[in-house]
């Protein structure tokens, strides 16, 4: 008889397994949908801008300042800046990224 119950317990353990392998698949799939391909999808956008980036077009970089595309080096993949009359700044390609306010103004 008590072997009957080991076993039976043994049985009940079994199934949580799969439950427990389930839940986690669950998990993974939720997190990959809510958090990680919306980050990929932004990235993915933002190479986009930095290779069609064109002179003159008004950017933040990723220190926060903004300003104005006025040369591009592919070669260094450096672009120039200028943030303020005759002020320009060098800027690794990497840290351009779109102005907002400028999207947000032409719409």
């Amino acid at each position: 008889m008590q072997t009957s119950i080991l076993l039976a317990a043994q049985a009940a353990r079994g199934g949580g397994d799969w439950t427990f392998l389930i839940m986690m698949v669950a998990i993974f799939a939720i997190m990959w949908l809510f958090m990680i391909r919306p980050q990929q999808k932004k990235q993915k956008e933002i190479r986009n801008f930095q290779n069609s980036l064109q002179e003159g077009a008004k950017v933040v970089t990723g220190g926060g300042i903004y300003g104005t595309v006025r040369r591009i080096n592919l070669e260094t993949r450096s672009v120039d800046v200028e943030i303020a009359k005759g002020v320009v700044i060098r800027v690794d390609l990497g840290y351009v990224f779109n102005d907002a306010t400028s999207s947000m103004q032409a719409k």
